[in-house]
């Protein structure tokens, strides 16, 4: 009995990867062209678009805000080029290496490349680390605590603000809001009867920010800065407002029904006009004493007489 073994053979030379990288240095050039255009487009475009879409119209709103624009925009550019790269490295591969009608076999099989491997893990860890400082950095510098010459005790509530200022090395007034009631036609007169927070302008803020009931959070989209409004808890922001005007604010997160009319203006003024505004405010405080007791305020007990009742 005769016995024949078999062999897979390759019907023809197999095909080394060598042979495909003639068209490397058209896909480089095309990649640093691309790399180089979409920069010259990036320094074309409006403010807005300089901006990276932030909501502050000027760079320098407040004593933060260029130094978070500039992370923002810087991060996004590196992130594009990184992308950018990344894809036309993937897509000169595909192409450069892609199987021709006339090839046969297979292509070389390599099962790994340390160098290579090593490469690639490095590379994204370096760019993570990178981004993590440049952050920490800018994130201690914001929250860094410094002697303010203004303190306002800002007191969140369902669904309007309280407002306790404290300068003039001991001056204190307050303002007591009252719920915002949007039009519901639409019609303009609404942003005139919202709670106003006065800051004036050049002078160190140091906003402590309280809840009397449930979790809030302060948000002025120009200033670049959120942070949350914990029962028991006291957060602060510290801030030199830098540009006079107008600002929107806003409680960010949901607290109940009435979340979406938490509304609130701050107005960044003069010296002289913010003394003008205090000079028509209560002597005072309101502090703790109005925030909500657990347990005590809305609550509902319900006594059981008895069982099967």
């Amino acid at each position: 009995m005769k016995t024949t073994f078999c062999t897979n053979k390759e019907e023809g030379p197999s095909v080394s990867s060598q042979d495909r990288t003639g068209s490397r240095g058209t896909a480089k050039a095309k990649v640093l062209a691309l790399v180089g255009t979409s920069a010259l487009l990036l320094t074309g475009c409006s403010a807005e678009v300089k901006r990276g879409w932030l909501p502050n119209v000027d760079r320098d709103t407040t004593n933060h805000t260029a130094a978070i624009q500039d992370f923002w925009v810087h991060s996004w550019i590196a992130v594009i080029v990184i992308g950018v790269l990344t894809w036309g490295l993937m897509l000169w591969c595909i192409i450069a290496y892609r199987r021709r009608k006339t090839d046969t076999g297979y292509p070389r099989q390599l099962s790994y490349n340390l160098p290579l491997e090593i490469f690639y893990t490095a590379i994204p860890l370096v760019l993570v680390l990178v981004f993590f400082s440049f952050n920490n950095n800018l994130v201690n510098s914001i929250n860094k605590p410094v002697d303010s010459e203004i303190t306002v005790d800002v007191r969140a509530k369902q669904w309007a603000w309280d407002f306790n200022y404290t300068f003039d090395g001991g001056t204190e007034k307050y303002y007591a809001g009252t719920q915002a009631h949007l039009n519901t036609d639409g019609s303009p007169g609404a942003q005139e009867t919202l709670p106003t927070l006065y800051l004036p302008a050049g002078k160190s803020v140091d906003l402590q920010l309280n809840s009397r009931d449930v979790i809030h959070s302060f948000w002025v989209p120009a200033f670049l800065q959120k942070l949350d409004m914990i029962p028991g808890k006291t957060n602060h922001i510290y801030l030199t407002p830098q540009v006079e005007g107008t600002y929107d604010g806003k409680c960010a997160e949901l607290c109940g029904e009435y979340h979406s009319e938490m509304l609130f203006n701050l107005k960044v003024v003069s010296e002289s006009e913010f003394k003008a505004q205090m000079a028509k405010l209560e002597d005072g405080h309101i502090g703790e004493e109005y925030d909500r007791i657990p347990d005590e305020v809305n609550s509902v007990v319900v006594e059981h007489a008895g069982e099967g009742e």
